[in-house]
């Protein structure tokens, strides 16, 4: 049965691979898309997925516009981590596609309330969207299915401050709001969130672009390297390949720049594939809440294991998984995908 998804991003390279995802597996169906302001400004996470599902051949998704700003502070962006647009130093076709008449938050309330009980919400960026969408319907904890958030770090550095992850770091008030709201879900809708603790063990490399080319049939098969010169971009025969290869390549660069290896963390593809099937990650219970106030640990996600506050969990935490498992799954996904879309025959002409 296909499970119906709204994502709310801020595309960003590893949301690009989070949206092929879905749309490469046979048991997903997108029912909307939030574009929210994160990586890069609102208005370039919508033109970015509008484009993605263009070049994919997607079926007619609905993509709204979120808020152009957090709740309460001015928007901070990373271009220097996602390229300029987002999307590395891919170039993607100009989409033909229009932007839905509702707003992001309007699109979780409606969703929501057609579906009560089915629609699975996927947060793979600034949690405003759906902060918002809470004021209008407060009682979005309990007409998800399931929600899952890509955000926040445990027991583990941050990578915006040494205490906190970017996504909560961007609108640490809307991520109150979230999880203060999912107190009221009921324990089997409690959200999964995946954070750094284990996003950062779902490390992407060159041979995983190499399998992905194979998978697709693309030719020819492209090693990326440390040693290749700034700005190269893919040759692949296939476009979705082509497109991958350069939007990922930045992003290795950048990890490649920090000291972090020539490689790329896939926080957000790995939080669509928990979304689809939560059987991939081992979870444990806690009570999560938000600092707002710390001088130094401002945006922090603090993480209650033993119950010391004495609220019941609103959370359940991610804490274990099997990186190997999912980077077979999402090569091959994607990989088919990308082949059926564009097969060899179709597209050895590219120059």
């Amino acid at each position: 049965m296909r499970q119906r998804i709204i994502m709310d991003v801020d595309t960003g390279v590893d949301d690009s691979l989070a949206l092929l995802y879905l749309l490469a597996s046979p048991d997903a169906e997108i029912a909307g898309i939030a574009a929210t302001a994160g990586n890069v400004p609102a208005a370039q996470v919508a033109i970015n997925n509008l484009a993605w599902l263009e070049l994919a051949g997607a079926p007619e998704i609905e993509v709204a516009l979120g808020a152009a700003d957090p709740l309460e502070i001015p928007l901070r962006t990373t271009e220097d981590t996602h390229g300029p647009h987002g999307i590395g130093y891919a170039d993607l076709p100009t989409p033909t596609r229009s932007l839905s008449s509702r707003t992001a938050d309007r699109l979780w309330v409606d969703l929501a309330r057609r579906y009560p009980g089915e629609l699975i919400g996927l947060c793979t960026g600034p949690l405003t969207n759906l902060a918002l969408a809470l004021r209008t319907e407060p009682d979005l904890p309990r007409l998800l299915r399931r929600l899952v958030i890509m955000g926040g770090a445990f027991n583990h550095p941050g990578n915006t401050t040494p205490t906190n992850e970017w996504n909560i770091h961007v609108d640490p008030e809307a991520a109150k709001i979230v999880f203060d709201a999912f107190a009221a879900a009921p324990p089997d809708r409690r959200p999964l969130v995946c954070a750094l603790d284990i996003t950062e063990t779902i490390e992407m490399r060159p041979v995983h672009l190499a399998e992905l080319a194979e998978r697709a049939g693309s030719l020819p098969v492209e090693t990326v390297s440390p040693a290749d010169p700034p700005g190269p971009r893919s040759a692949a025969s296939n476009p979705i390949i082509r497109h991958l290869t350069d939007a990922v390549r930045f992003y290795f660069d950048f990890h490649r720049d920090h000291d972090l290896g020539y490689l790329a963390h896939m926080h957000d593809p790995f939080a669509a594939a928990v979304a689809l099937d939560p059987t991939l990650v081992r979870t444990r219970p806690a009570t999560v809440d938000v600092e707002l106030t710390g001088t130094l640990t401002r945006a922090t996600t603090v993480a209650d294991w033993a119950g010391m506050w004495g609220r019941p969990p609103n959370a359940d935490i991610v804490v274990a998984t099997d990186p190997a498992r999912f980077f077979d799954r999402m090569i091959g996904r994607i990989g088919d995908f990308a082949r059926d879309r564009f097969p060899a025959e179709a597209t050895t002409g590219h120059q």
